[in-house]
């Protein structure tokens, strides 16, 4: 396959930012039930066609694979409807409301014969593929647990947009953020064998959760302790990974997050103060383009894609089980 020809289903935010990360070309049509939102969209895009039926885009020839960047509570069906129409699959988090559902779509995609790729856009920043290389050298030595907060602060009327209504978003800032951090947790410790935790509302005007704090622990007692929040109200991001050996500490993500930083704390051996390394990375956001060209290069080798359906049902089983603790289910 020479160029994969893409579809966008969702036109709102993220899908222009997904429109903005492809090949030049690359884009076919664009979809939105808001048919103006997407003839805007299309309109930046040379060659590119809008539409506002999901049903024409799956079944257009000139279309290899769709990204479905809609609202939380379509993202299960319109993936299951690309994938019967065989067409690969980039899908935004959650990608459902329940495991169930993403191992349902991981069956089918397997039936199918086509991929589909989660999107976990956090692994792809730069200070995390930096991390990834310096844990996967060995120089953390074995790891021991992961330190983590992700938080914002809303804005007014927050409680009223539809992330606040558990129909269409699942849930609050456990299912929006929260799985970020699980993912990336994940990520780096393995499968959670162990799952507790507390989910609450403790500030917005909104039935889903303003608040989450989990305890995971793997079957070998590696832990992550993870805090997300939208009463946050100066925006962080700070992602802590303990070595035996070294330390790991991500700071911001570009944006209101601050400028994102790596630091690389080595442990002498006469212990005291640590020899010190940091990474900066102050070019903006890249990780939109990076997942893209993963996804372009899943399809080209025929490679499973990762992160994939099986790492958003496992990150699902976790917001399951604390929603489920704390009377959200």
């Amino acid at each position: 396959m020479s160029t994969v020809k893409f579809a966008i289903i969702g036109c709102g935010f993220i899908g222009k930012k997904r429109a903005a990360c492809l090949p030049k070309g690359s884009l076919a049509v664009v979809c939105d039930l808001d048919l103006a939102r997407a003839e805007s969209l299309a309109a930046t895009v040379p060659g590119c066609r809008a539409g506002s039926d999901p049903a024409e885009v799956f079944g257009s020839a000139d279309v290899d694979a769709v990204i479905i960047s809609a609202v939380n509570s379509a993202l299960s069906t319109l993936t299951g409807d690309a994938i019967r129409a065989g067409k690969h699959v980039l899908v935004e988090k959650p990608v459902a409301f329940r495991a169930s559902e993403a191992e349902a779509l991981l069956a089918l995609a397997q039936e199918k014969k086509v991929f589909v790729r989660t999107g976990y856009n956090h692994r792809f920043h730069p200070a995390f593929q930096k991390a990834r290389e310096l844990a996967d050298s060995g120089a953390l030595g074995p790891l021991m647990f992961i330190r983590a907060r992700y938080g914002h602060g809303g804005r007014i009327g927050y409680d009223r947009e539809w992330r606040a209504d558990p129909k269409l978003s699942g849930g609050g800032e456990l299912i929006d953020q929260g799985v970020h951090l699980i993912d990336l947790a994940r990520w780096f410790l393995g499968d959670f064998t162990f799952v507790d935790g507390f989910a609450k509302t403790y500030f917005w005007d909104m039935p889903v959760d303003d608040n989450a704090f989990l305890n995971l622990r793997t079957a070998t007692d590696q832990t992550a302790w993870l805090h997300v929040s939208c009463t946050e109200w100066k925006n962080t991001f700070s992602f802590e990974i303990y070595g035996r050996d070294a330390k790991l500490h991500i700071e911001g993500l570009g944006g209101s997050y601050g400028v994102e930083r790596l630091h690389f704390f080595k442990m002498l051996p006469e212990m005291g103060p640590p020899e010190t390394t940091v990474f900066e990375y102050p070019r903006g956001d890249q990780s939109w383009r990076l997942e893209a060209e993963a996804f372009i290069e899943d399809i080209r080798l025929g490679r499973a894609p990762s992160p994939g359906l099986a790492d958003a049902a496992a990150a699902l089983r976790v917001v399951e089980t604390i929603y489920q603790k704390s009377g959200y289910a």
